[in-house]
């Protein structure tokens, strides 16, 4: 066996799962990567994985495998980054083990990422919303369970993960500050209100499935288990589609379970709550990551525009009204 083998190896046991507590999606990531990273070298060299060596793992070789992402595989560049971000990860942790190949990998950690057009962010409007949370059929169980998602997706914008995870005791729907409790993404956990109308309907399923505190807050359809990812997003794909006939300007929309973390970012946002709030509400690492739904808030660069002064009028200054108007007026 060679030296990449056991490296990889303790990369996984050692750095991700023992040093930096890595979650179960970050590794499962992480290995997609190198399972596909190893595959293709296989197919380049005709060497098995398990006698690779670091030296075949070159920049070269981890060029032409992000290029095959792209270009074969169809990749999207966020994920050819993403795959990247991994592969430099073990390439920095192979460098504390491994210094007879330090210029090797700094070759390989000397890869940039590859820049990509950032479009704006897909948002539903108000009427769009309350199309869609119309959508499920609440007179059957199922309908009711998908509606309460629904629901609580729009008002918290918690990520489809944390929402497949909650257990109905993260829900607290009684008294003045109901909220939702979860853990987010890089373990951090987070409290987010709940509106009157949210704690309401939630409180009610929860009340209707008779779940007890660790018991899956949205189970699947056949019972037992938790909804999925994907069931989510084909619940939500179904809803869409029977919303549209109400709304037609979803039709015009792909509607992913993101899109509804964006929609709540969006409506924080026209009631003027501030960028740094909504950074906490959404659990973002970083405030600057907020300012893509500013970018893609068409009214309040509207209303920023009301504010100019017009080229060739002098700005003016403010004049109090006199005091005798104001009482007049206000009659």
């Amino acid at each position: 066996m060679t030296a990449l083998a056991p490296t990889l190896e303790a990369f996984f046991t050692e750095r991700l799962i023992g040093q930096q507590h890595a979650s179960g999606h970050t590794v499962a990531a992480y290995r997609d990567t190198f399972c596909l990273l190893l595959a293709f070298v296989e197919r380049r060299t005709g060497t098995r994985p398990s006698r690779l060596r670091i030296e075949d793992l070159d920049a070269s070789a981890i060029s032409a495998f992000l290029d095959h992402l792209e270009a074969e595989r169809a990749n999207h560049p966020r994920t050819r980054n993403a795959r990247l971000a991994a592969i430099h990860s073990l390439f920095r942790f192979a460098s504390l083990r491994h210094p007879e190949h330090a210029a090797l990998i700094e070759r390989v950690l000397a890869i940039p990422s590859k820049r990509f057009a950032r479009g704006l962010v897909s948002f539903l409007t108000d009427d769009e919303v309350e199309a869609l949370l119309a959508a499920p059929d609440t007179t059957t169980r199922i309908g009711r369970r998908d509606h309460a998602l629904l629901q609580l997706a729009v008002q918290t914008g918690l990520r489809v993960t944390e929402l497949v995870t909650l257990d109905c005791g993260d829900i607290v729907t009684k008294g003045t500050a109901a909220h939702v409790h979860c853990m987010g993404k890089g373990r951090k956990e987070r409290v987010t209100p709940l509106t009157a109308a949210t704690a309401g309907v939630v409180g009610a399923w929860i009340a209707e499935c008779g779940g007890r505190a660790a018991d899956p807050l949205f189970p699947s359809s056949h019972g037992g288990g938790r909804l999925t990812r994907y069931a989510v997003t084909v619940l939500l794909a179904k809803h869409v589609a029977t919303a549209t006939e109400r709304c037609p300007s979803l039709g015009a929309k792909t509607v992913s379970p993101h899109v509804l973390r964006h929609t709540a970012a969006m409506r924080l946002l026209h009631a003027g709550v501030d960028s740094t709030v909504i950074a906490l509400w959404l659990g973002h690492e970083a405030v600057a990551t907020t300012q893509v739904y500013v970018h893609a808030d068409l009214a309040l660069k509207e209303r920023a525009l009301a504010r100019t002064t017009p080229i060739g009028v002098a700005p003016g200054r403010y004049k109090p009204t006199d005091t005798l108007i104001d009482f007049l007026e206000a009659l």
